[in-house]
Order: C-alpha cells, then structure tokens, then sequence
C-alpha cells in the first residue's frame, strides 16, 4: 500500500505511515464541529458574582434590599433554565 501523504510504501495492514504519523483509514465516525456558545449565561451569572459580593456585607447585617434578592435569584433562575434548554437542544454537550 502506497501512503495517501507523502507515498511512502507501507504494509498493507498498517495504521498508520511509519514516516509521516498519518493515518491510512478514514475514521468510522467523525468529530462533530465544535458549537460557539453563548455569553450570555456567562454575563448573567457574572453580574450575579458581583452583586452577591458586594451585597455580602449587608447580607451579614440584615439590610439586603428585598428587590436585590430578588433580582439575584431571578437572575439564577434565568441562567439555569437557560443552560437546561441548551442541552436538551445537543448544543451543551461535548
């Protein structure tokens, strides 16, 4: 057999070409492309960070803003449903 890369003559039962390291099969499956995710989650939970750290001191104290702590788990809300449906759509898994 005849190396597909550089034409080096290989055994016929080889794997691969002992000169260039290629491959001398096509794979029986194929890698799937790589799918961009979005930032969004990631800035939603970001701001989530943030604000719980600097609403911590006031966490200690009692004097958190009802409507913060609300936001805060909206936001958690937000971001968890949000990262569900992206894997049950395939698009999170690796």
């Amino acid at each position: 057999m005849i190396c597909k890369t550089c034409g080096t003559e290989i055994a016929d039962k080889a794997l691969i070409c002992y000169r260039c390291g290629n491959s001398t099969f096509e794979p029986a499956r194929r890698a799937r492309p790589a799918t961009r995710r979005s930032l969004i989650p990631t800035l939603i939970a970001l701001v989530i960070l943030v604000a719980g750290a600097v609403l911590m001191p006031r966490v200690a104290t009692g004097t958190v803003p009802r409507a913060a702590s609300v936001a805060l788990i909206v936001l958690a809300v937000i971001v968890l449903v949000w990262r569900i449906v992206e894997r049950r759509r395939g698009r999170g898994r690796r």
